[in-house]
């Protein structure tokens, strides 16, 4: 095993094993594809997913991404394709058969029962003895922070707490899988960014694998081990947060996930130490990228972050003069709306503080650069 291989996650120390190669794979997808008449929701997807995961289906409505999670659950049966989980093929095997749980987003809690009767639900469907089912009912609120309040009402609750409602009725039962669909989608912004802790602070403690559906970009950087990016059906790109943003794929992947300044352009020169572009804003210079050939039409994806924005021009490998059209303060960073000569817009974000003089403000004439390696070449 490679030290890159390890990362320091919390207090623990994860292997990563889609790096290592060292374990089969918990989740096996292999060719699934979904019909609904002529339309293939989910159209020839093959994953693999660890033991451990937290696992986020990302994706924009109607890619598919809640139909493969209800596949994996056993609601849908696929058109073609087979799954497994821990080694066992799922076909045939109904929902209340499978190693699996799953949180909806609506929650679907019953209204007329009080909060440790909506956990224990499952249980006594089981015919647990009621001192046993007590005792993990109480010890999963307990997970979920919700002591105190078990004989409560759903309507009694706030957005939150439903929220948790829902994650301990779908863990009590300790599923191998937990599937979750949008559940964050009803909370507010900053209680959905505190819960996104605590769900992987749970998942950390329990041990369980699980597969999050999600359009929010933020929630699936923040919570995933890795992403799974969707687009009309299919999976376009898997790779950890870092990777998926650092360096995209296509020219989809790198729009949809976060906010990118994109240069069409072709291949001018391609030497062993730097690489020419010539774009719609004149020659943009990149790291060297193999495989490429003079003339081949690419696109240069730069994030707003990895731009400088300065009154007086720097020597940098890419320099440009622009006017700042408009601009919005963040607080944390301000976000800057160029012009530059040709007409062409970009988005430059400034960490606030960074400069001693007055803030760039509007109409101001200005020059925004950024080095070789903050340009990322995309083919596709």
């Amino acid at each position: 095993m490679h030290a890159e291989d390890v990362d320091c996650d919390r207090s623990a120390v994860h292997v990563k094993p889609w790096r290592a190669g060292a374990d089969a794979p918990f989740i096996q997808i292999d060719g699934i594809t979904k019909r609904f008449g002529d339309v293939a929701a989910v159209n020839d997807v093959s994953l693999d997913i660890w033991k451990g995961e937290i696992f986020c289906l990302l994706g924009g409505s109607g890619c598919g991404k809640s139909t493969l999670l209800r596949m994996l659950a056993g609601f849908e049966t696929p058109s073609a394709g087979t799954v497994r989980i821990d080694g066992q093929d799922m076909a045939g095997v109904p929902p209340n058969a499978r190693p699996t749980n799953m949180m909806f987003q609506s929650y679907a809690l019953f209204p007329h029962m009080s909060v440790e009767n909506n956990v224990a639900y499952g249980l006594r469907r089981e015919g647990l003895a009621k001192a046993v089912v007590a005792d993990k009912v109480k010890d999963m609120l307990h997970l979920v922070q919700l002591d105190g309040l078990a004989r409560r009402r759903p309507h009694q609750l706030s957005g939150g707490q439903r929220q948790r409602v829902a994650l301990a009725r779908s863990l009590v039962k300790k599923p191998k899988l937990l599937l979750l669909d949008e559940p964050l989608g009803a909370l507010d912004k900053k209680l959905r960014e505190e819960t996104q802790f605590e769900l992987m602070n749970i998942q950390d403690q329990l041990g369980i694998t699980f597969i999050v559906v999600t359009h929010d970009q933020e929630e699936a950087m923040t919570l995933s081990t890795r992403i799974g990016v969707m687009d009309a059906g299919r999976i376009v790109q898997v790779g950890e947060p870092r990777e998926i943003y650092e360096h995209p794929g296509s020219r989809f992947v790198a729009d949809f996930i976060g906010t990118v300044n994109l240069f069409e352009g072709r291949v001018d020169v391609a030497a062993p130490d730097a690489m020419r572009v010539m774009t719609d804003v004149g020659p943009i210079l990149v790291d060297p990228v193999q495989g490429l050939s003079a003339r081949q039409e690419v696109a240069v994806a730069v994030r707003p972050e990895k731009m400088r924005l300065t009154r007086k021009q720097v020597d940098a490998a890419n320099s440009l003069p622009a006017t700042v059209q408009d601009y919005a303060y963040m607080g944390d960073i301000t976000i800057y709306k160029l012009v530059l000569e040709g007409g062409r817009t970009l988005k430059v974000s400034v960490a606030n503080g960074d400069g001693d003089g007055a803030p760039i403000t509007w109409d101001e004439h200005v020059f925004v650069s950024f080095p070789t390696r903050a340009g990322v070449v995309l083919t596709a």
